[in-house]
């Protein structure tokens, strides 16, 4: 088995040298040779081609981040169970064993959080 010495990198990091000078060049010059044209109307803000109306600040209900939570949180923990039923004949009863146990913990945060109400919509 051959030993690999520092030398045997030279070449990734001379590409990655290249590519950040390059990277860097082309930022450089888009802001020296760019055009400079600030006026009132290419300052605003622009969205989707509608004229913008009011504050942007507007209070939402936080219920709305909480279901976006929520879908995330059960849309990750879901993923956890494709591998599983993948390799369902090699992992055994150990492994029917480890994914009721998990689907036992998702029905636990499920009846939690319905016991919070927090996915009723009424106040």
């Amino acid at each position: 088995m051959e030993k690999s010495s520092l030398l045997d990198y030279l070449p990734i990091l001379i590409m990655f040298g290249i590519a950040a000078g390059f990277a860097g060049l082309i930022l450089f010059l888009t802001h020296v040779v760019g055009p400079r044209r600030k006026t009132r109307v290419k300052l605003e803000a622009f969205e989707c081609g509608i004229e913008p109306q009011g504050n942007a600040r507007v209070p939402f209900s936080i219920k709305y981040f909480l279901v976006a939570i929520i879908f995330v949180l059960f849309d990750i923990e879901i993923i956890f169970m494709y591998p599983w039923a993948a390799n369902f004949k090699v992992l055994g009863i150990l492994g029917v064993i480890e994914v009721f146990t998990f689907i036992a913990l998702l029905l636990v945060g499920f009846y939690y959080m319905l016991s919070k109400k927090a996915l009723k919509w009424e106040d």
